[in-house]
């Protein structure tokens, strides 16, 4: 039974642990290792992450299948009635079971409540999840590559979803 659970500062090291047996396996076939390495120290360490959630606005929630962490995702509002997914991995050994579509969902039930008419997302040309996201309705709305320091670049697909 899948739930959802809101996550705060305490929860960091859960996201860290979920991030570092996601990511690797994740990019791994389109990032180098020390791509890879550089992102999840950029975005992935302690003080990211606080910095996301205290100053921000992230919202942070975490997906549980009965008493075990399987996956979490991270969103803000962009603009009026504009709303951005940050995040949303699930644990390899989960994948396809659901949590994907379960945490999609619930995302979108708590932006409308605000009035949101969209929700974007950037996702990695090379990146399987895009097909994921299509299923949902998201259109590619645009594309561009995000220089993200250190000589790395995000080459990133932008998809929206009309709510």
């Amino acid at each position: 039974m899948l739930s959802i659970r809101n996550a705060g500062i305490e929860n960091i090291p859960l996201i860290r642990k979920l991030t570092l047996a996601i990511w690797p396996q994740t990019y791994s076939s389109i990032l180098s290792n020390e791509q890879i390495d550089y992102m999840l120290d950029w975005m992935y360490s302690p003080a990211s992450l606080q910095k996301q959630m205290d100053e921000e606005g992230c919202f942070f929630i975490l997906a549980y299948d009965e008493e075990k962490a399987v996956g979490f995702a991270s969103y803000n509002q962009s603009a009026p009635q504009i709303w951005k997914l940050n995040k949303i991995y699930i644990l390899p050994s989960q994948q396809g079971k659901g949590a994907g579509n379960f945490i999609m969902s619930h995302i979108i039930s708590e932006i409308k409540k605000t009035g949101a008419k969209t929700l974007q997302l950037q996702v990695n040309r090379h990146n399987n999840a895009k097909q994921f996201y299509e299923k949902l309705g998201f259109k590619i709305i645009d594309t561009a590559d995000f220089d993200i320091g250190n000589g790395y670049f995000m080459n990133d697909y932008i998809m929206e979803l009309t709510l």
